[in-house]
Protein backbone atom coordinates (compact mmCIF):
# COMPACT_ATOMS: atom_id res chain seq x y z
CA UNK A 1 0.00 0.00 0.00
CA UNK A 2 1.50 3.41 -0.94
CA UNK A 3 2.34 5.86 1.83
CA UNK A 4 0.03 8.78 2.56
CA UNK A 5 1.17 12.16 1.16
CA UNK A 6 1.26 13.35 4.77
CA UNK A 7 4.39 11.25 5.51
CA UNK A 8 7.53 13.49 5.40
CA UNK A 9 10.71 12.45 3.64
CA UNK A 10 13.54 10.93 5.66
CA UNK A 11 15.76 14.03 5.52
CA UNK A 12 13.01 16.17 7.05
CA UNK A 13 12.57 13.67 9.87
CA UNK A 14 16.33 13.73 10.56
CA UNK A 15 16.18 17.52 10.75
CA UNK A 16 13.26 17.39 13.20
CA UNK A 17 15.16 14.95 15.44
CA UNK A 18 18.22 17.22 15.39
CA UNK A 19 16.13 20.26 16.39
CA UNK A 20 14.52 18.31 19.23
CA UNK A 21 17.95 17.15 20.45
CA UNK A 22 19.79 20.47 20.11
CA UNK A 23 16.94 22.87 20.94
CA UNK A 24 17.68 25.12 17.99
CA UNK A 25 16.94 25.13 14.26
CA UNK A 26 20.24 26.95 13.66
CA UNK A 27 22.33 24.39 15.52
CA UNK A 28 20.50 21.54 13.79
CA UNK A 29 21.11 23.17 10.41
CA UNK A 30 24.85 23.54 11.15
CA UNK A 31 25.13 19.91 12.21
CA UNK A 32 23.43 18.69 9.04
CA UNK A 33 25.36 21.05 6.76
CA UNK A 34 22.47 23.19 5.51
CA UNK A 35 21.69 26.88 5.94
CA UNK A 36 19.32 28.04 8.70
CA UNK A 37 16.79 29.50 6.19
CA UNK A 38 16.73 26.16 4.36
CA UNK A 39 16.19 24.27 7.61
CA UNK A 40 13.43 26.65 8.74
CA UNK A 41 11.66 26.34 5.40
CA UNK A 42 11.92 22.56 5.58
CA UNK A 43 10.37 22.46 9.06
CA UNK A 44 7.52 24.76 7.98
CA UNK A 45 6.94 22.62 4.90
CA UNK A 46 6.75 19.52 7.08
CA UNK A 47 4.24 21.23 9.38
CA UNK A 48 2.06 22.05 6.37
CA UNK A 49 2.41 18.51 5.06
CA UNK A 50 1.42 16.90 8.37
CA UNK A 51 -1.17 19.54 9.18
CA UNK A 52 -0.10 20.37 12.75
CA UNK A 53 2.53 22.70 14.31
CA UNK A 54 5.58 20.71 15.37
CA UNK A 55 7.72 23.35 17.12
CA UNK A 56 7.25 26.12 19.63
CA UNK A 57 9.68 28.86 18.58
CA UNK A 58 11.07 31.51 20.91
CA UNK A 59 14.18 33.72 21.15
CA UNK A 60 15.69 31.03 23.38
CA UNK A 61 15.32 28.32 20.74
CA UNK A 62 12.81 25.78 19.51
CA UNK A 63 11.18 22.82 21.23
CA UNK A 64 8.58 20.30 20.06
CA UNK A 65 4.89 20.97 20.66
CA UNK A 66 2.78 18.23 22.22
CA UNK A 67 2.01 16.91 18.72
CA UNK A 68 5.64 17.45 17.78
CA UNK A 69 6.83 15.19 20.61
CA UNK A 70 4.71 12.36 19.21
CA UNK A 71 6.07 12.91 15.71
CA UNK A 72 9.63 13.00 17.09
CA UNK A 73 9.14 9.56 18.70
CA UNK A 74 7.71 8.10 15.50
CA UNK A 75 10.43 9.78 13.45
CA UNK A 76 13.14 8.28 15.68
CA UNK A 77 11.88 4.77 14.94
CA UNK A 78 11.79 5.48 11.20
CA UNK A 79 15.29 6.99 11.14
CA UNK A 80 16.76 4.15 13.23
CA UNK A 81 15.24 1.63 10.81
CA UNK A 82 16.66 3.59 7.87
CA UNK A 83 20.10 3.65 9.54
CA UNK A 84 19.95 -0.12 9.97
CA UNK A 85 19.05 -0.45 6.28
CA UNK A 86 21.89 1.94 5.38
CA UNK A 87 24.39 -0.10 7.39
CA UNK A 88 23.21 -3.30 5.73
CA UNK A 89 23.56 -1.80 2.26
CA UNK A 90 27.03 -0.53 3.17
CA UNK A 91 28.01 -4.04 4.26
CA UNK A 92 26.88 -5.42 0.90
CA UNK A 93 28.78 -2.72 -0.96
CA UNK A 94 31.92 -3.23 1.10
CA UNK A 95 32.02 -6.89 0.11
CA UNK A 96 31.86 -5.91 -3.53
CA UNK A 97 34.17 -2.91 -3.59
CA UNK A 98 36.36 -1.90 -0.63
CA UNK A 99 37.98 1.15 -2.17
CA UNK A 100 38.57 4.54 -0.58
CA UNK A 101 39.54 7.78 -2.33
CA UNK A 102 41.01 10.37 0.04
CA UNK A 103 42.27 13.87 -0.68
CA UNK A 104 44.03 15.79 2.08
CA UNK A 105 45.82 19.05 2.70
CA UNK A 106 49.60 18.73 2.79
CA UNK A 107 49.94 19.07 6.56
CA UNK A 108 47.32 16.39 7.23
CA UNK A 109 48.65 14.10 4.48
CA UNK A 110 52.25 14.27 5.65
CA UNK A 111 51.93 14.29 9.42
CA UNK A 112 48.61 12.65 10.39
CA UNK A 113 47.38 10.52 7.52
CA UNK A 114 50.12 7.85 7.69
CA UNK A 115 49.06 6.84 11.21
CA UNK A 116 45.37 6.91 10.32
CA UNK A 117 45.88 4.78 7.20
CA UNK A 118 48.00 2.30 9.15
CA UNK A 119 45.11 1.91 11.60
CA UNK A 120 42.67 1.45 8.71
CA UNK A 121 44.93 -1.17 7.13
CA UNK A 122 45.05 -3.11 10.39
CA UNK A 123 41.27 -2.91 10.85
CA UNK A 124 40.36 -3.61 7.19
CA UNK A 125 43.30 -5.22 5.38
CA UNK A 126 41.35 -5.53 2.13
CA UNK A 127 40.71 -1.81 1.71
CA UNK A 128 42.52 -0.21 -1.23
CA UNK A 129 43.23 3.46 -0.49
CA UNK A 130 44.13 6.18 -2.98
CA UNK A 131 45.53 9.34 -1.34
CA UNK A 132 45.92 12.65 -3.17
CA UNK A 133 47.31 15.88 -1.73
CA UNK A 134 46.18 19.43 -2.47
CA UNK A 135 45.72 22.73 -0.69
CA UNK A 136 42.51 23.08 1.33
CA UNK A 137 40.60 24.97 -1.38
CA UNK A 138 41.38 22.29 -3.96
CA UNK A 139 40.52 19.51 -1.50
CA UNK A 140 37.04 20.98 -1.20
CA UNK A 141 36.73 21.14 -4.98
CA UNK A 142 37.69 17.48 -5.42
CA UNK A 143 35.16 16.35 -2.80
CA UNK A 144 32.36 18.49 -4.26
CA UNK A 145 33.13 17.11 -7.74
CA UNK A 146 32.78 13.53 -6.50
CA UNK A 147 36.46 12.79 -7.11
CA UNK A 148 37.09 11.77 -3.48
CA UNK A 149 35.04 9.98 -0.83
CA UNK A 150 36.54 11.97 2.04
CA UNK A 151 38.64 15.10 2.31
CA UNK A 152 40.76 16.65 5.05
CA UNK A 153 41.28 20.41 5.24
CA UNK A 154 42.87 23.13 7.37
CA UNK A 155 41.38 26.52 8.07
CA UNK A 156 38.78 28.27 10.22
CA UNK A 157 35.67 26.82 8.51
CA UNK A 158 34.40 24.32 5.97
CA UNK A 159 33.51 25.58 2.46
CA UNK A 160 29.82 25.77 1.43
CA UNK A 161 28.28 22.50 0.30
CA UNK A 162 30.35 20.35 2.63
CA UNK A 163 29.51 18.72 5.94
CA UNK A 164 32.41 18.36 8.33
CA UNK A 165 33.67 17.25 11.69
CA UNK A 166 36.84 18.25 13.59
CA UNK A 167 39.37 15.41 13.68
CA UNK A 168 42.47 17.08 15.13
CA UNK A 169 43.81 20.32 16.58
CA UNK A 170 46.72 22.33 15.27
CA UNK A 171 48.52 25.60 15.96
CA UNK A 172 50.52 27.79 13.62
CA UNK A 173 53.86 29.06 14.87
CA UNK A 174 56.11 31.80 13.53
CA UNK A 175 59.66 30.52 12.99
CA UNK A 176 62.96 32.03 11.89
CA UNK A 177 66.53 30.86 11.36
CA UNK A 178 68.77 31.04 14.48
CA UNK A 179 70.66 33.99 12.96
CA UNK A 180 67.53 36.11 12.43
CA UNK A 181 67.16 39.10 14.82
CA UNK A 182 63.78 37.79 15.98
CA UNK A 183 65.44 34.56 17.19
CA UNK A 184 66.68 36.51 20.24
CA UNK A 185 63.46 38.42 20.77
CA UNK A 186 61.88 38.11 24.22
CA UNK A 187 58.90 40.47 23.94
CA UNK A 188 55.94 38.90 22.12
CA UNK A 189 55.42 40.14 18.57
CA UNK A 190 52.17 42.10 18.22
CA UNK A 191 49.63 41.72 15.47
CA UNK A 192 50.52 45.13 14.03
CA UNK A 193 54.23 44.25 13.94
CA UNK A 194 53.60 40.92 12.22
CA UNK A 195 51.22 42.46 9.67
CA UNK A 196 53.87 44.99 8.66
CA UNK A 197 56.58 42.44 7.80
CA UNK A 198 56.80 40.62 4.42
CA UNK A 199 56.64 36.91 5.21
CA UNK A 200 57.39 33.76 3.25
CA UNK A 201 53.90 32.32 2.75
CA UNK A 202 52.02 29.37 1.30
CA UNK A 203 50.09 29.97 -1.92
CA UNK A 204 46.54 31.43 -1.90
CA UNK A 205 43.98 28.73 -1.14
CA UNK A 206 46.16 27.11 1.49
CA UNK A 207 44.55 26.59 4.90
CA UNK A 208 47.73 27.78 6.62
CA UNK A 209 47.63 31.08 4.76
CA UNK A 210 43.88 31.49 5.35
CA UNK A 211 44.32 31.19 9.12
CA UNK A 212 47.18 33.70 9.18
CA UNK A 213 45.35 36.22 6.97
CA UNK A 214 42.23 35.93 9.13
CA UNK A 215 44.29 36.61 12.28
CA UNK A 216 45.96 39.67 10.69
CA UNK A 217 42.80 41.16 9.19
CA UNK A 218 42.19 43.46 12.23
CA UNK A 219 45.65 44.95 11.64
CA UNK A 220 45.15 45.79 7.98
CA UNK A 221 45.97 42.35 6.63
CA UNK A 222 49.25 40.62 5.90
CA UNK A 223 51.94 42.56 4.07
CA UNK A 224 52.77 41.60 0.51
CA UNK A 225 54.68 38.30 0.86
CA UNK A 226 58.40 38.14 0.35
CA UNK A 227 57.76 34.95 -1.62
CA UNK A 228 55.04 32.31 -2.05
CA UNK A 229 55.83 28.58 -1.95
CA UNK A 230 53.55 25.61 -2.61
CA UNK A 231 54.54 23.22 0.18
CA UNK A 232 55.35 23.20 3.87
CA UNK A 233 58.66 21.49 3.12
CA UNK A 234 59.68 24.37 0.86
CA UNK A 235 58.62 26.93 3.48
CA UNK A 236 60.63 25.16 6.15
CA UNK A 237 63.72 25.07 3.93
CA UNK A 238 63.31 28.76 3.14
CA UNK A 239 63.13 29.63 6.82
CA UNK A 240 66.27 27.61 7.63
CA UNK A 241 68.22 29.36 4.87
CA UNK A 242 67.29 32.77 6.29
CA UNK A 243 64.81 33.81 3.58
CA UNK A 244 62.57 35.37 6.21
CA UNK A 245 59.98 34.61 8.90
CA UNK A 246 57.64 31.73 8.09
CA UNK A 247 54.30 30.75 9.62
CA UNK A 248 53.84 26.98 9.71
CA UNK A 249 52.01 24.23 11.57
CA UNK A 250 53.81 23.18 14.72
CA UNK A 251 53.42 19.60 13.43
CA UNK A 252 55.68 20.51 10.52
CA UNK A 253 58.52 22.15 12.48
CA UNK A 254 58.51 20.10 15.69
CA UNK A 255 61.81 18.39 14.93
CA UNK A 256 63.53 21.58 13.72
CA UNK A 257 62.48 23.46 16.85
CA UNK A 258 63.75 20.64 19.07
CA UNK A 259 67.16 20.69 17.34
CA UNK A 260 67.31 24.54 17.18
CA UNK A 261 67.56 24.57 13.39
CA UNK A 262 64.58 26.90 13.67
CA UNK A 263 63.49 29.19 16.50
CA UNK A 264 59.90 29.99 17.43
CA UNK A 265 59.14 33.70 17.75
CA UNK A 266 56.83 34.53 20.69
CA UNK A 267 53.50 36.06 19.62
CA UNK A 268 51.12 38.25 21.58
CA UNK A 269 47.98 36.59 22.92
CA UNK A 270 45.90 38.76 20.60
CA UNK A 271 47.12 36.59 17.69
CA UNK A 272 45.07 33.39 17.76
CA UNK A 273 46.72 30.99 15.31
CA UNK A 274 45.00 27.85 16.56
CA UNK A 275 42.96 25.96 14.02
CA UNK A 276 40.89 22.81 13.73
CA UNK A 277 41.67 20.18 11.12
CA UNK A 278 38.47 18.85 9.58
CA UNK A 279 37.21 15.88 7.63
CA UNK A 280 34.75 16.96 4.92
CA UNK A 281 32.23 15.23 2.68
CA UNK A 282 29.25 16.40 0.57
CA UNK A 283 26.46 17.94 2.65
CA UNK A 284 23.37 15.77 2.90
CA UNK A 285 25.36 12.54 2.58
CA UNK A 286 26.82 10.21 5.17
CA UNK A 287 30.29 8.72 4.74
CA UNK A 288 29.87 4.98 4.30
CA UNK A 289 32.04 1.90 4.14
CA UNK A 290 35.80 2.53 4.38
CA UNK A 291 35.24 6.32 4.56
CA UNK A 292 33.10 5.89 7.67
CA UNK A 293 35.70 3.54 9.17
CA UNK A 294 38.54 6.02 8.55
CA UNK A 295 36.46 8.82 10.03
CA UNK A 296 35.91 6.72 13.15
CA UNK A 297 39.66 6.16 13.45
CA UNK A 298 40.39 9.88 13.24
CA UNK A 299 37.79 10.65 15.90
CA UNK A 300 39.18 8.06 18.29
CA UNK A 301 42.68 9.42 17.69
CA UNK A 302 41.47 12.97 18.44
CA UNK A 303 39.79 11.84 21.67
CA UNK A 304 43.07 10.26 22.83
CA UNK A 305 45.08 13.38 21.92
CA UNK A 306 45.84 15.45 25.04
CA UNK A 307 44.74 19.07 25.00
CA UNK A 308 42.47 18.76 21.98
CA UNK A 309 39.65 20.75 23.53
CA UNK A 310 41.86 23.55 24.73
CA UNK A 311 43.79 23.72 21.47
CA UNK A 312 40.95 24.43 19.12
CA UNK A 313 37.94 25.35 21.20
CA UNK A 314 35.54 23.95 18.62
CA UNK A 315 33.51 20.85 18.11
CA UNK A 316 31.59 19.48 15.21
CA UNK A 317 31.42 21.87 12.32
Amino acid sequence: MPLSPHVPELGALELLLAVARLGSVGRAAAELGVSQPTASARIKGMERQIGVPLLDRSPRGSRPTEAGRLVVEWARQVVEAAQALDAGIDALRERRDAKLRVVASLTVAEYLMPGWLLGLSEASPGTAVTLRTANSADVAGHVLAGEADLGFIEGPSAPPGLACTVVAADRLVLVVAPGHPWARRRAPLTGAELAAVPLVLREPGSGTREVLETALRPYGGAARPRMELASSTALKAAAMTGAGPVCLSELVVREELATRRLVEVPLAQELDLRRPLRAVWPAGQRPGGPARELLGLTRRSAERSPGRRGANGVGKG
